[in-house]
């Protein structure tokens, strides 16, 4: 997981950060990135693609990274954003925020997926599958769900009858029942749910 990072501070570029999102497939609620350049001398054990992890895990990685990590940034990009520009570009959009609230301008980016968001200044590589290969971008994966994640349940206080800390906005059997039931709240990403009432005029 180390082995990328290493190869690249070997030829120079010590700051080295990883980037990646969580939060594309669902229906409702933002969409979150994160960058974290981590400590080559301070290894955190267990980073993995976040998808991967229990709930308990990530969030204790979670604590360990954000404490241990040289610089982390998390940002996201609102429902109204993904409307606005769609959910490619707004989840770009996440990832250059999320590196903009870094308190170092990192030397080179690893970015999860194959989707460069193009951050001035700063070379890097997409890499599909990133957050099963390289520990940074492990990392950011954690960061990025845990923070959606957190930001869901306190939604569903605003929005009970959704239920969104249950499926996080996922498009479950369960969600889109609900949707049918009460219709879209201010959260949801209008261009996501054409299909889903399309389907059920039917």
């Amino acid at each position: 997981m180390y082995q990328l990072e290493n190869q690249l501070r070997e030829q120079g570029f010590f700051a080295v950060c990883g980037l990646d999102e969580a939060g594309c497939g669902p229906l409702a609620g933002p969409v979150y990135a994160a960058a974290v350049v981590l400590n080559p001398e301070d290894v955190i054990d267990g980073l993995n693609d976040s998808k991967k992890l229990s709930e308990k895990r990530r969030e204790a990685l979670y604590s360990q990274i954000i404490h241990r990590a040289i610089a982390f940034g998390i940002a996201k990009a609102t429902a109204e954003e993904v409307d606005q520009w769609n959910i490619l570009q707004a989840r770009l959009l996440a990832m250059r925020r999320a590196v903009e609230q870094l308190d170092l301008l990192p030397d080179y980016l690893l970015i999860d997926g194959n989707r460069d968001p193009k951050v001035t200044g700063v070379p890097g590589q997409t890499i599909v599958g990133g957050d099963g290969k390289c520990a940074c971008i492990a990392a950011a994966s954690i960061l990025a769900k845990v923070s959606r994640d957190r930001e869901m349940v306190q939604l569903d206080g605003c929005y009970p009858q959704y239920r969104f800390s249950q499926h996080k906005g996922y498009p479950t059997k369960l969600h889109i029942e609900l949707l049918r039931k009460y219709g879209p709240c201010p959260e949801h990403r209008k261009t996501f749910l054409k299909k889903i009432f399309l389907e059920g005029s039917r």
